[in-house]
């Protein structure tokens, strides 16, 4: 009887060996693609296998998913792959929940090891108040924590970019003509910098770095950014055999005042503006919620919300592109014929890895709008079809860097839509989406 017992005991072993193997997935690195996703529901952390002969996807089962420490957001890989950073954001329904960004590493099986959060400083404004009429002007000076829109790596790995919204802080309680006062007040969106080793961050000198004030206008708010590359697509590129440039220069939109604008980046990773000529940066249409940087330093694309619903196109003046410019400084000029028609409420936008197309995501409309770029002046002509359908609530796009495949979250569907491209035409060809856990918002592959 006990014999029969333990035979029957090793059969049920090895089953549960054997579903155990087939329900986990084989990652290798060499071999396969990881595609990382940050979910919001249960506040965790999804990794994915990509089998890069066929695009089937497997999910990289972590131990209870590896939580993270607010609500996550924008997701990004650094260059080898070997760390994941995410946004989070405090708040009451993640425990012991902060602001910043949370690292991950990445081990050789694909799972995601447990993440430590920076937490970002908080951005703060000067203001004058009691200054009304027989009063005396005070100076006081605001702080409050900031609100974390977007994030982007640099192509190096050196630095991590954060878009902050505006926000509000209340001024220390002062004196106005007898009376103790304490009043709220907006302060500017701003950017962190932090600056990245071996996956560890610090925040560099001087961040967050407010954005400026346009006269006449109101509270500056930043909504996206983008970085521009210094490494070049390795092949396939009309750039490929180029040598880019050693600097940086940072590109970020503002949502409120509906601006462009142009920041360089020292080798310490402090920003330091590069005005127009009348103001802080260039006119964007209404307002811009997405930006993205050619892979070959040329052009910068920016979508532009309701009731625009375009694209506007800028040239990057550099040295590839001198002839058209007076002066290879990275400063912008408006593509003929910008802006462009896009869907409804074009979001996150993003040029493939040859830089030759550009994909808008269309979160009004649960599509992706797709255009050929041209590579003598940036202009975009509409693929065919024209959009291709997304899942419901589409929120953020990443495109392997080898060009062969697309994924998209769709925040209300529990689901990432994946496709394949043609790198020769563009052309997306829809494959099944995959299922996530509930609300995905962020993005990255590898």
């Amino acid at each position: 009887m006990r014999t029969r017992f333990t035979w029957i005991l090793g059969i049920a072993a090895l089953i549960s060996v054997a579903v155990l193997v087939a329900c986990s997935s084989k990652y290798s690195a060499s071999n396969n693609g990881l595609v990382v996703v940050s979910t919001q529901g249960n506040a965790v952390m999804d990794s994915f296998s990509l089998d890069l002969g066929n695009g089937h996807t497997t999910q990289i089962f972590n131990s209870g998913g590896p939580p993270t420490n607010g609500v996550p957001t924008s997701v990004v890989l650094d260059p080898a792959g070997a760390f994941a950073y995410v946004l989070v954001t405090q708040s009451s329904t993640v425990n012991q929940s902060s602001t910043g960004v949370q690292s991950f590493t990445v081990a050789s099986d694909g799972k995601l090891g447990s993440g430590t959060t920076t937490v970002l400083s908080q951005t703060s404004t000067v203001v004058t108040v009691c200054n009304g009429p027989g009063q005396f002007p005070v100076q006081v000076t605001v702080q409050a924590p900031v609100v974390p829109d977007a994030m982007v790596i640099d192509s190096g790995g050196k630095f991590l970019f954060v878009a902050d919204a505006v926000t509000s802080g209340q001024t220390p309680t002062y004196q106005c003509n007898g009376t103790m006062v304490t009043s709220t007040v907006p302060v500017p969106g701003s950017v962190s910098v932090l600056a990245v080793s071996s996956g560890s961050l610090t925040e560099v000198p001087g961040s967050p770095f407010s954005l400026p004030a346009q006269t006449g206008g109101t509270t500056p708010s930043a909504s996206a950014l983008a970085i521009t590359p210094t490494v070049y697509p390795a092949a396939y590129s009309l750039c490929s055999a180029n040598v880019p440039p050693a600097t940086e220069n940072l590109y970020v939109t503002d949502s409120v005042n509906y601006e462009l604008l142009n920041y360089s980046v020292s080798s310490s990773g402090v920003l330091t503006l590069v005005p127009t000529s009348s103001t802080p940066g260039i006119p964007t249409g209404t307002v811009p919620s997405g930006v993205t940087v050619d892979p070959c330093n040329r052009f910068i694309y920016v979508s532009n919300g309701q009731p625009n619903n375009t694209v506007s196109a800028f040239t990057v003046c550099n040295a590839v592109l001198l002839p058209t410019c007076p002066n290879a400084d990275f400063s912008l000029r408006p593509v003929t014929g910008s802006p462009f028609v896009a869907g409804n409420s074009p979001g996150p936008l993003m040029m493939d890895a040859y830089a030759n197309f550009l994909y808008v995501v269309d979160t009004g409309q649960n599509a992706i709008s797709a255009y050929r770029v041209s590579t003598t002046t940036g202009s975009l002509t509409p693929l065919s079809p024209a959009t291709i359908t997304t899942n419901s609530f589409p929120t953020s796009i990443a495109i392997r860097s080898d060009d062969t495949w697309m994924f998209v979250t769709n925040l209300n569907q529990a689901s990432v839509s994946q496709y394949a491209i043609t790198p020769s035409s563009g052309a997306l060809t829809p494959q099944s989406a995959f299922q996530t856990d509930n609300f995905p918002w962020g993005v990255a592959v590898k």
